[in-house]
């Protein structure tokens, strides 16, 4: 058996739509269609034989055009064993397929850099290892899709490889509905609209994302609606078209609309009206009692990886939110409820 052999892949399929003209390089555009991974790492399987198209290998400087079939095996890393954490998991629903989990605001969702423990899946390991068998080890094909540490709210786990294809799948092909609130300073000027531009590393800080030039960084669409109005903020449900770094803080933060309490895009801050008196001391207040940014995944919807069923999960605003909203109901003049 060789070294390609045995190795596990990510899989796509990508049908380039008949009318496509925009001429891009054959690593630019897979790098743009596939999630979480890099224009470097799509030259590497280009490189080594894992991308056809058409049925031929192609070199990476192709040029896509319309009608294009294209097939792709991106190499998996073997990621580092993850060492079992006993922890309390806030578990909305299992089957044999998959797992619900509610996400509180702090965790990390997988070990990384500077992270290796704490997280969700040393959670999971966790939990996986107390099944009896042959369950044990059916949660480590994993994680299909991730929330920042510091938002909250609902994600969905595979627990086996088939579940994990089928569901990433989802997720490329935008089956499935994701829907976060969000409370942000200012108020946009329509009640509903889309905010559209690409997402990439900030040039001038790297750990930082920024609304790119529209030949760099990856395609992201953020549909919103106002479900309140504050004096200077505002209550936001946000759906995804695109599931980018930091999509919804930054394409917000672009449009001057900081999700309130963040303090990596600028939320952390009093953005708008006076910052003087009672005003300032009551979100002072309110921002020494979050300490993260008050955006909380809500919904999720998809069909059953399975069964095909319909199944959709909502969570419930956590504490931290309740009380900013609270307060921001309380205290700032709320316009209208939708």
């Amino acid at each position: 058996m060789t070294q390609k052999e045995i190795k596990k892949f990510k899989e796509f399929h990508l049908e380039v739509p008949e009318d496509y003209n925009s001429g891009l390089r054959l690593d630019k555009y897979l790098a743009s269609e596939i999630e979480d991974t890099s224009r470097t790492k799509i030259q590497e399987a280009i490189n080594e034989g894992y991308v056809t198209v058409n049925g031929c290998n192609e070199k990476s400087s192709y040029t896509i055009t319309g009608g294009d079939d294209i097939e792709v095996k991106l190499p998996i890393p073997k990621p580092p064993e993850a060492t079992p954490e006993e922890m309390e998991l806030d578990i909305v629903y299992e089957d044999d397929n998959l797992i619900i989990v509610n996400k509180e605001a702090g965790m990390v969702v997988h070990p990384a850099k500077g992270n290796w423990s704490g997280t969700l899946v040393n959670g999971l390991v966790w939990y996986a290892d107390e099944l009896s068998e042959p369950e044990k080890d059916t949660i480590r094909p994993g994680i299909v899709h991730r929330l920042d540490k510091d938002t909250s709210g609902i994600l969905v786990v595979a627990k086996t490889d088939t579940a994990h294809r089928i569901l990433s799948k989802y997720f490329r092909t935008k089956e499935i509905e994701r829907k976060y609130w969000a409370i942000v300073w200012g108020t946009p000027d329509e009640k509903e609209g889309t905010i559209t531009g690409n997402i990439g590393r900030n040039p001038h800080d790297r750990k930082k994302m920024a609304v790119l030039d529209d030949d760099e960084g990856k395609h992201a669409i953020t549909h919103y609606k106002v479900l309140e109005y504050f004096d200077h903020l505002s209550l936001l449900e946000l759906k995804l078209e695109t599931g980018r770094t930091h999509q919804i803080r930054v394409h917000l933060a672009d449009n001057n609309l900081w999700v309130f309490g963040d303090p990596q895009y600028g939320g952390d801050s009093v953005r708008y009206g006076p910052n003087t008196g009672s005003r300032k001391q009551m979100f002072k207040n309110l921002f020494a009692g979050l300490s993260r940014q008050c955006l909380h995944a809500k919904t999720l919807g998809f069909e059953h990886p399975t069964t095909g069923d319909h199944m959709q999960f909502n969570s419930e605003l956590p504490g931290d939110f309740v009380q900013v909203l609270g307060m921001l109901r309380q205290n700032c003049q709320p316009k209208h409820i939708y």
